[in-house]
């Protein structure tokens, strides 16, 4: 990618097929917003993704759809494009006859409610579901202290779909500038792991980690522990907002084809409130494990 984009600076992209991956976005930008699919991600002058909410990467916009589709039911979150009016002669929209939508467009609820059911929805991206798991299972808790069990067992079929609908969505998936993660693979140097670091779904410069080399004073552990407390701390590369995003599409893409190919080589690691260093290390010794075929030789 690096040599492809110094070397063929207009026409590196359609070298690499570097398309944009699809992400879920809900525009906060407007008065009333929904969630729709979408390649484009804007950034700020720091690079941070603004005007709204990402989550992603996806493979195709059609898994995307069906992931929001599977989410969007437990929301009443408008789905349609129209311009939104208010106007109680509209005759709304199937969602809408099915209570499966607060029907901001025949002024169906206020700006206020509308705006509560859209952090609902923003704070389940953001907690990749934990959110809303957690309001459900409260409420089926108190329906049994209550001996409500009837109601009680209603909420454990909505946990039951919930799951169902988080077991469909991609592990890579989630907001875009929570994605922090360490991909591991063996380089054809002997006894070396390719250490490749993504920081707010941008790829860090790549750390070759060298087993086989005595003559370093620090551990293994302590070598990869200072690369990724390096990369967290680095301050984003200058550049114009336009260049940012382009940038952070074209690496939400490299992660996303290597995250998604099939057969996938090396193994992937999140970042949730620390880093698991020792999963990263037992990781490693089995990448460097000869394959069957040359043990069993």
């Amino acid at each position: 990618y690096q040599i492809a984009k110094q070397r063929f600076p207009k026409r590196y992209r359609d070298l690499m097929r570097l398309r944009p991956s699809p992400v879920l976005k809900i525009n906060l930008k407007n008065a009333y917003p929904r969630c729709y699919v979408t390649r484009h991600i804007s950034v700020n002058e720091q690079g941070v993704p603004t005007g709204g909410i990402y989550y992603g990467p996806f493979p195709s916009r059609r898994a995307a759809q069906v992931y929001a589709d599977s989410v969007l039911d437990f929301f009443k979150v408008r789905r349609c494009q129209i311009k939104i009016r208010r106007d109680p002669t509209f005759p709304g929209c199937l969602y809408s006859e099915m209570k499966m939508c607060l029907a901001p467009c025949f002024a169906g609820c206020t700006k206020e409610e509308y705006d509560v059911e859209v952090n609902r929805l923003a704070g389940f991206l953001e907690t990749g579901g934990g959110s809303l798991r957690a309001t459900f299972e409260q409420e089926r808790e108190r329906a049994s202290e209550d001996l409500d069990f009837e109601r009680a067992a209603a909420i454990h079929k909505k946990l039951e779909k919930l799951d169902d609908a988080l077991r469909a969505g991609p592990e890579v998936a989630r907001r875009v500038q929570d994605l922090d993660a360490v991909i591991l693979q063996r380089m054809a140097e002997e006894q070396t792991i390719g250490i490749f670091g993504v920081r707010g779904g941008r790829l860090a410069a790549p750390y070759a980690l060298r087993f086989g080399d005595t003559s370093q004073p620090r551990s293994a552990e302590e070598a990869v522990r200072d690369y990724l407390e390096a990369m967290m701390s680095a301050s984003p590369a200058t550049a114009t907002p336009r260049q940012s995003a382009t940038e952070l599409g074209e690496h939400l893409r490299l992660v996303a084809r290597w995250f998604y190919s099939n057969p996938r080589e090396g193994e992937i690691f999140f970042r949730e409130k620390d880093w698991p260093y020792r999963r990263i290390l037992r990781a490693c010794s089995r990448l460097l494990a000869p394959p069957k075929e040359e043990a069993n030789e």
